[in-house]
């Protein structure tokens, strides 16, 4: 699954809350402890006592900013649909802990995980309420202590487990990459996931060499189009693509080989036909049978790559570690097979990668030099504004998209707000008019049900007079 950088530095949601209690109770005093009475003093100090007593402390005054600092949030409340991801605002200024950075962000990125999170298939976020969102871009507004290769104004990607659909967010400087000249915020939040999930499985896991050929599921997706690009960078590959046909146009364009409608065709018959020898990589984000049908695509010394479940929005509800003990126990029966097939499989998720920055830092490295010779470059799908996550989780969850879809921190104006509550009425209309028909077919069809239970009982009837009758003819027959 392509998942979130680590080690994870998350915004814990108890300080939060410790923090927003505050700022509303300002004037709660502190808890007074029992204490041995005190030595005899005279009535000049114990006048001073009493007026430095009436003088309140500078030390719990707190700063105007900290008072008035608040930012929106998008906040999973709960698991379930769309309505679940709330846009909220939090109040208090995030304390910055030693070697942490403040960015105020300017876009974030949506990926298939988030969809995950939301139905409670992900166990890399936290329990609700918190905040999604593993990478993001922005510019530093604050530097905790011992920060020294970062500075207010640098503007950085941001790659986290969790927590950065917010429009301020306090993560490790290790987590954050200064960005290129020329990238655009926008290009920034949609490269660290995806780019480093294909680069990983391509070159650590997959080696990929001239002359090889590729199967990338998915290659209108934002993971799909990266694996297309760098497949690119090396000479001769053979790239295979599934999608819709109303997107072969432009995964051919990105550098797809050979596009394959899955909805209309096998494609596994139809890679057979190009390729009989079969495929040196397979790329698989979908699990279940699929995976099954691209290991047996492989080429000897071939390598399947399994780094999703996306059927699984579709199917059972499970975790990924029961999808990855299930996948286990599959394959482990066929353990000789896999030895005499010469054929290997791997499990890559960017998100258990927490004790291995530096293995993130160098794809990191290798990916910004790509995108600086112009070799790769994210495409970007749709924005939509931080109001609108409901909208853009559908897009991407009914595979509508053609790479990445991002989200912008930039506040709706009051027209598009007015113009998105029409929207979402007409929708409402529309939604009732569907249901209403179904309503109405159901019950269409629960009476032609019984209609035909009627006639079954008329016929069957009419059968038993008939038998009747004929029984009745057989005793005449016998009397005379």
């Amino acid at each position: 699954m392509s998942g979130e950088d680590a080690p994870a530095q998350q915004q814990n949601a108890e300080e939060q809350k410790q923090q927003q209690q505050e700022t509303k109770t300002p004037a709660e005093s502190p808890k007074t402890e029992s204490k041995p009475d005190p030595p005899p003093t005279s009535a000049s100090t114990e006048a001073a006592a009493a007026a430095a007593a009436d003088t309140p402390a500078p030390a719990a005054e707190k700063a105007p900013e900290e008072d008035t600092f608040s930012y929106r949030a998008l906040v999973l409340t709960g698991y379930g649909g769309y309505d679940k991801v709330k846009l909220q605002v939090k109040k208090g200024k995030p304390v910055l802990k030693s070697g942490e950075v403040m960015v105020r962000v300017k876009i974030c990125g949506l990926n298939f995980a988030d969809l995950m999170a939301r139905q409670g298939l992900y166990d890399r976020l936290p329990s609700p309420p918190v905040s999604p969102g593993m990478e993001c871009s922005g510019i530093i507004e604050a530097v905790g202590e011992d920060v020294t290769d970062r500075k207010v104004g640098d503007k950085v990607l941001v790659l986290n487990r969790s927590g950065l659909w917010q429009e301020v967010v306090v993560v490790a400087t290790t987590n954050t990459f200064l960005m290129p000249e020329g990238m655009s915020f926008e290009e920034a939040a949609a490269l660290p996931v995806n780019y480093i999930t294909a680069y990983m499985m391509l070159f650590d896991f997959g080696h990929l060499r001239p002359n090889q050929s590729v199967l990338v599921h998915m290659a209108a997706g934002g993971v799909g189009i990266a694996a297309t690009q760098l497949c690119k960078t090396v000479n001769d590959v053979t790239v295979f693509g599934t999608a819709s046909a109303s997107k072969h146009e432009v995964i051919s364009q990105g550098g797809v080989t050979h596009p394959i409608d899955y909805r209309t065709r096998d494609y596994v018959e139809e890679i057979r036909k190009i390729s009989p020898k079969g495929l040196d990589i397979v790329l698989d984000p979908l699990g279940g049978s699929d995976t099954h049908k691209g290991y047996n695509l492989l080429k000897p010394m071939g390598k399947l790559i399994s780094y999703g479940a996306a059927n699984m929005l579709a199917g059972q509800k499970k975790n990924l570690f029961a999808v990855a003990k299930t996948w286990y126990q599959q394959f482990s029966v066929h353990t000789l097979s896999l030895i005499q097939g010469n054929r290997s499989v791997c499990g890559f998720h960017l998100g258990y990668l927490d004790s291995e920055s530096e293995l993130i830092a160098q794809a990191m490295a290798v990916i910004m030099d790509l995108y600086k010779q112009g070799k790769i470059k994210p495409r970007i799908d749709s924005t939509y504004h931080l109001e609108q996550v409901g909208e853009a989780m559908r897009r991407m969850q009914e595979r509508h998209n053609i790479g990445k879809i991002i989200l912008t921190t930039e506040p709706m104006k009051e027209e598009e707000k007015k113009e998105e509550a029409k929207k979402d009425e007409e929708k409402k209309k529309d939604d009732k008019k569907k249901d209403d028909k179904k309503k109405e077919d159901k019950k269409k069809d629960e009476a032609k049900k019984e209609e035909k239970k009627d006639e079954k009982k008329k016929d069957e009837t009419k059968k038993d007079d008939k038998k009747a009758e004929e029984k009745k003819e057989e005793a005449k027959k016998e009397e005379n």
